[in-house]
């Protein structure tokens, strides 16, 4: 099976965790203790400017339900 992409992205210089959802997409949560933001390679989504804590769970909650394996296909 070939990976996609969105499974292994190139990991940004301010990455503080990558999780990754229910078919294999990245999602990287990025930023500071104070200030960070998630995206999903999968499907999009994205939040910021919350704090870590709050981050990570959100970012956790998304991973564990979404199904997209692909974003922006062309």
């Amino acid at each position: 099976m070939k990976l996609s992409p969105n499974t292994a992205p190139i990991e940004p210089d301010n990455l503080l965790i990558r999780m990754h959802n229910q078919v294999g997409a990245a999602v990287d949560v990025t930023g500071t203790e104070d200030r960070a933001r998630w995206a999903c390679h999968g499907c999009g989504e994205t939040r910021s400017d919350y704090p870590l804590y709050l981050t990570r769970e959100d970012a956790n909650g998304h991973a564990a339900t979404c199904r997209a394996a692909y974003h922006r296909l062309r």
